[in-house]
């Protein structure tokens, strides 16, 4: 009976949850046995024939989830039970030598590796899809002029597809994270007890390296027992930073779809209910299921830092909360990247609700603009500034009337000059240069045969 979410399969795709089960962390771990003992064969620290009797035995043919199970429940030890259940299958010529040399975590942290390199060849998938279609969106609204809201406030105007393009950029560093990120964390360990090396000796590097060769990792530079902790972080981190701008998108819609903006709506199936008691409701779950796993994550961040000081070679204060965090962040953060992604593919986006709001402050967000035309007049900046602040202030009369009121203003400019700069599509700025720039970026670097960027301006 499941027991978290997770198990139940609401969160995280088939190919993501199959990665972190059971039966695939015991395939891993088999998979070093074996390339360890191939390694340590071809160089001659075992006997050929053992090397090949114990490759062959370990696999999950032989090596079943069930035995292992059973054999735990005796010794209490992980992987002591996948060893014993190994070799109990061997020939035995070839019992003296399985896991030769090796300790527990040779095979757990490089296992860990195995399926952290399999679950970012997911996540990487994903991000692609997603920063592709945000390049996308930001083209289709470039020109669409929108309220620029700080501190909640409107405050001038912006190109309602640059907030797609800000998006796509970001993505892209995630990119750039991610690349060096591998390049760092997918390493093979088969030192030791200590890291060492000790019953292997100077072969024991050169061991290292055909294991890491074997299973297309990189062999690591030094470790104790175990791999030092703070490479775990930084996917830890990884995952939490990426879910934090996926959190950043979906507040942004979860913004814009409240009653009073109404400028974008989640997409909403048909049969779908959105509250139980009102029937009219249309909520962005799915953009607040996103926020809600970004806020699962970051705390995990913590936990990962409190992992890297073990005592002395190391302890098992890591052990059993890395169970946790380390498929869990890869997992949601899956679940993430595949929900805003339905949302942003669906996103309805209501163009007369945005060009509406532009209007709501009766021209006042243009005061920006106004600004600019009067300091091109001559006048001093701080006192254009109060002109401009004054007649925001008067609720009597229009903003262009309060300001032609004012004599100072009425005796240096003309209405028609005014309500000029008063226009949306002039106060978009280097808005569509600016996003050309990110879609070019993102075609080069991910656009894919058969993705179908519209073309650019």
């Amino acid at each position: 009976m499941p027991v978290l979410p997770i198990d139940s399969g609401r969160y995280g795709s088939k190919e993501m949850r199959e990665v972190f089960e059971e039966i695939s962390r015991l395939k891993y771990i088999l998979a070093v046995e074996a390339a360890v003992a191939e390694a340590q064969a071809e160089i001659g620290i075992i006997p050929a024939e053992a090397g090949k009797e114990i490759a062959s035995k370990a696999n999950l043919n032989y090596v079943t989830l069930e035995k292992c199970k059973e054999v735990e429940k005796k010794i209490g030890h992980e992987p002591a039970n996948v060893v014993e259940v190994l070799v109990d299958v061997c020939e035995e010529h070839a019992k003296p030598w399985v896991h030769y040399g090796l300790t527990s975590n040779d095979l757990l942290d490089t296992a860990t590796s195995l399926q952290i390199r399999d679950a970012m060849k997911i996540i990487e998938g994903r991000m692609r899809e997603l920063t592709v279609l945000l390049a996308e969106m930001a083209l289709r609204y470039a020109d669409l002029p929108a309220v620029g809201r700080t501190h909640g406030q409107h405050a001038s105007i912006i190109s309602f597809g640059l907030k797609f393009a800000v998006w796509a950029s970001e993505m892209l560093r995630h990119f750039d994270r991610l690349k060096q990120l591998l390049e760092r964390v997918l390493v093979c360990k088969t030192l030791g007890v200590v890291g060492t090396g000790s019953l292997m000796g100077e072969r024991a590097l050169e061991v290292q390296r055909l294991v890491a060769e074997k299973l297309a990792l990189k062999p690591i530079d030094a470790a104790t027992q175990v791999v030092p902790r703070e490479l775990h972080a930084e996917v830890v981190f990884f995952a939490a930073i990426l879910a934090s701008t996926l959190d950043k998108i979906a507040t942004e819609i979860r913004n814009l779809q409240r009653t009073e903006i109404g400028e974008v709506e989640e997409p909403f199936r048909p049969g779908q209910v959105g509250s139980s008691a009102v029937p009219v409701k249309r909520n962005p779950i799915k953009s607040e299921k996103v926020s809600s796993i970004a806020r699962l994550l970051r705390p995990f961040v913590q936990v990962a830092l409190d992992n890297i000081p073990l005592w002395h070679e190391r302890d098992l204060t890591n052990s059993a909360n890395e169970r946790f965090i380390i498929p869990m962040s890869l997992i949601l953060l899956d679940e993430a990247l595949r929900t805003i992604t339905e949302v942003i593919r669906g996103l309805k986006v209501n163009e007369e609700s945005i060009t509406a709001n532009i209007q709501k402050t009766g021209g006042r967000i243009f005061s920006e603009f106004i600004l600019d035309l009067m300091l091109k007049r001559g006048f001093p900046r701080i006192s254009a500034y109060r002109i401009v602040q004054k007649a925001s202030e008067r609720t009597d009369v229009s903003f262009v009337d309060a300001l032609l009121q004012m004599p100072e203003v009425a005796c240096k400019l003309s209405r028609e000059e005014i309500e000029r700069v008063m226009k949306p599509d002039a106060c978009l700025g280097a808005s569509r240069l600016i996003i050309n720039q990110i879609v070019e970026e993102v075609k080069r670097r991910l656009s894919t045969p058969g993705s179908s960027f519209p073309p650019s301006a």
